[in-house]
């Protein structure tokens, strides 16, 4: 299935089972009820079989690499065997590396200190701040928001026409949109930068856990995601492409396991030779639970098949997006336009309402947990809200007290393991708290709306 097919079939499958599936939260109105995890794009919940993966594991844990030990002999087997099933989850090409990293954000900031001298970076506004800052020491073009997937591609190849023809050249881009959950046209991306002799990197952050990805297919020189987006728990990370550049650059990280030999030079210094193989980037001691939790993770998405896990979240997507259509005083933010091929996250605004004000209503009085701010992509959400740069909002911690205008927005954001009943009582919550307004007083606290305590609406 490409990056930018739609499913077809209306048969859904169940949802996957996933960790606090069962957790009740307490309302301010009185009672508990199922807590609904609907920020599925900061950090999904991890799923049943990966911790129960990681907790049959855990016995046997050892460190990896230098151990004669059973227990590290058995690690070590799992931490690179875990590599060969990232590797194959990824469609990675022969000669290819998986080097395994904190987070994307560590990834796509590894890429950059692997850049060679003199390259030109190329990234839209449209990124998430992962993609959008790490290339500090490079030349870097920022690219204006497309408004359609072709004027995306076109956008990108005036840039690169425009460039030193004979330097190093870098395209980053999203595989989905961390705010719209638009996909992008990321092969077609990939053709246009390497007919001019660039590079491209897929952050892949949001489009892992939804579609498939195969580096191979896309023709993208690496990949970068995270385990905490895919099922997994926080702390690991995969950045998997082509070698070269990363054999050439400097360890990013100085230190044991990245180098191959140390040696005391007659003058009194050191001579080190460093490892050419994904070692060289991952010194230290491993997050060898993370990395295996990953793999687990990668085994069980490709074991429930992508292709009902796909047709399922269009299913979801819909229920969402028509129940918000339903809302005249509802605006739903997109890059493309309404039929443009996505995953499950959809970020929207509502006339006459606090973004944080909204989020924390539907938390305290339905127990449904999303996202408000500005989501670590300001200019994109900038961008589409209308708004100027220099305008007050902040990533997370909106200022503005209820009632006030802000610029945020709020975020659903659902996947694998998300019931129907989960989005289905959000539609409801979001019709409820337009029609009537909020049942409870709040207040601002430290940057965010919170309920007040004892004070009824």
């Amino acid at each position: 299935m490409s990056v930018s097919a739609v499913a077809a079939d209306s048969s859904v499958c169940a949802p996957l089972a996933v960790l606090g599936r069962d957790v009740t939260v307490p309302l301010v109105t009185g009672g508990e009820v199922t807590y609904a995890a609907l920020d599925y794009a900061a950090s999904a919940p991890a799923l049943q079989r990966v911790w129960d993966d990681v907790a049959a594991y855990a016995p046997y844990y050892g460190s990896v690499h230098r151990g004669a030990g059973y227990l590290s002999q058995l690690s070590t087997d799992l931490f690179e065997n875990s590599r060969k099933t990232v590797a194959e989850f990824l469609g990675c090409r022969e000669g290819d590396q998986v080097v395994f990293t904190r987070s994307t954000t560590d990834s796509l900031n590894l890429l950059a200190a692997a850049l060679p001298t003199d390259c030109q970076v190329f990234v839209f506004e449209t990124e998430h701040h992962a993609s959008l800052l790490p290339w500090r020491d490079a030349r870097v073009t920022y690219l204006n928001a497309p408004r359609t997937p072709d004027e995306a591609v076109q956008t990108l190849e005036r840039a690169l026409a425009d460039r030193d023809p004979y330097g190093p050249a870098l395209v980053c881009v999203t595989g989905a949109s961390n705010v719209t959950g638009e996909l992008w046209p990321v092969r077609e991306l990939a053709a246009a930068a390497h007919a001019h002799g660039a590079r491209i990197v897929l952050d892949a952050a949001q489009l892992a856990p939804h579609h498939p990805v195969s580096v191979a297919e896309l023709d993208v020189d690496w990949v970068a995601f995270s385990g905490h987006k895919l099922y997994a728990p926080f702390g690991s990370g995969v950045l998997a492409g082509r070698s070269d550049w990363l054999r050439a650059a400097e360890p990013y990280l100085a230190g044991g396991g990245a180098s191959r030999k140390v040696a005391r030079r007659a003058d009194g210094g050191v001579d080190v030779e460093w490892h050419d193989s994904a070692a060289r980037h991952e010194a230290g001691s491993p997050n060898v639970i993370g990395v295996y939790s990953i793999a687990s993770a990668c085994k069980a998405l490709t074991d429930a098949g992508f292709d009902e896990l796909v047709a399922r979240e269009q299913h979801l997507i819909r229920t969402v997006r028509e129940g918000l259509a339903e809302v005249p005083q509802v605006r739903i933010l997109s890059l493309f336009g309404d039929d443009a091929p996505r995953v499950g996250v959809i970020s929207f605004v509502v006339d006459g309402w606090n973004s944080s004000h909204f989020a924390a209503a539907l938390s305290a009085e339905y127990g449904i947990g999303v996202r408000d701010g500005l989501f670590c992509a300001h200019p994109l959400v900038r961008t589409l809200l209308g708004s100027e740069p220099d305008e007050p909002g902040e990533c997370g911690a909106p200022e503005a007290a209820p009632g006030e205008k802000s610029l945020n927005a709020i975020r659903v954001s659902f996947g694998a393991g998300t019931p129907d009943e989960h989005v289905e009582r959000f539609v409801r919550a979001v019709k409820e708290l337009v029609a009537d307004g909020a049942r409870w007083s709040y207040r601002t606290e430290d940057g965010r709306c919170v309920p007040d305590t004892g004070a009824a609406a």
